[in-house]
């Protein structure tokens, strides 16, 4: 169910009816819009009367919400949802970039990255502390002591940092050190994480799975803005599929998708997506054309000697080449082209 809130609506009129929500034994989650405020109501079994909050002061009407995922969808939010990070924003005018290495393995290889990315108009930096892989045997990340390196990255360069938490300790962890907490796709369905990033204080990437279907994708980021955090971003990053001429298979199409159903922001990981350096820049070039709101990208100033996925990660000067093209493409579909 949905309350919508007259245009001129007071704070004290848009708690009330919160209030009233709350003791009917639902919970309330006040979405303010451009123009007015919705209320979005999560908890209800089914259809729930809502008689007595119409007519309370402030209350334009009180409609149903037809699409399982409540919070995520537009019937509650027409308008896009716009998240700052910083000097940074996501789901604005302009294409947001988030870039840096895999994993983090050193400081040295860390700062490097980060200066010839900053360089290039970048004002998220991407990278692991932590890291999920298939062997056991595979670096692992640096964990605690990578994210202390992250931490001196964003002082020593102004960046956001973006990273990857793998379980709720971790998650403690990340919550601490990043700007914002990256939930990857083998953890897109660990409903226990997505509950615990609903109760961060800062906003959620969020990977879709390599078999998940949109409604799924949409339903884990209900999960976290259920909790309360209502600053999540998606990120396509590639699905299996019978394919062998890429890693995983980039569904694009996936993006106007999202557009239609929901007012969150969607970014594309072109880097997982392929697992391909050669395939990374037309992608992001066809990303961004689709309607993306930012790229996801991976950068190594030495990808031969990488730890982890150097095969997919672009050298500096092809990740500058990469931000050129997309500037380009940026302005002749009306947006910024500022590469943030």
């Amino acid at each position: 169910m949905l309350v919508v809130m007259q245009a001129h609506a007071s704070e004290a009129e848009v708690r009330a009816v919160c209030e009233a929500i709350e003791h009917l034994g639902y919970h309330a989650h006040p979405i303010p819009g451009a123009t007015r405020t919705a209320i979005g109501i999560t908890g209800n079994p089914g259809a729930v009367d809502l008689g007595a909050i119409e007519s309370m002061p402030g209350v334009v009407e009180c409609i149903p919400v037809s699409k399982p995922y409540k919070l995520v969808s537009r019937e509650i939010k027409a308008e896009n949802t716009v998240i700052e990070i910083g000097e940074a924003q996501i789901g604005g005018p302009g294409i947001a970039v988030i870039a840096g290495p895999c994993a983090i393995e050193s400081r040295e290889q860390a700062m490097a990255i980060a200066k010839a990315v900053k360089a290039a108009g970048v004002k998220l930096f991407r990278g692991g502390a932590y890291k999920p892989r298939t062997s056991p045997y595979s670096f692992q990340g640096l964990g605690e002591e990578g994210l202390k390196i992250l931490a001196e990255v964003r002082q020593a360069h102004g960046l956001g940092i973006v990273t990857e938490a793998v379980d709720n300790e971790s998650l403690d962890l990340v919550e601490e050190y990043a700007d914002v907490i990256q939930i990857g796709a083998r953890n897109m369905q660990n409903f226990s994480l997505l509950k615990r990033a609903g109760k961060a204080r800062k906003p959620v990437l969020l990977k879709r799975g390599m078999s998940a279907t949109l409604d799924e994708f949409l339903m884990a980021a209900e999960y976290v803005m259920a909790e309360g955090n209502y600053h999540v971003i998606l990120c396509e990053r590639g699905v299996r599929t019978f394919a062998d001429h890429t890693r995983n298979t980039l569904d694009l199409s996936v993006v106007p998708a999202v557009k239609r159903l929901s007012h969150l922001p969607i970014l594309v990981d072109p880097s997982h997506g392929t697992g391909r350096r050669d395939k990374v820049i037309p992608l992001s070039r066809a990303a961004v054309a689709v309607g993306a709101d930012g790229l996801l990208i991976e950068v190594h100033h030495q990808p031969d000697k990488a730890l982890s996925d150097g095969m997919q990660s672009l050298p500096p000067e092809q990740f500058e080449q990469l931000m050129v093209e997309i500037r380009q493409i940026a302005k002749v579909i009306g947006r910024a082209a500022n590469g943030q």
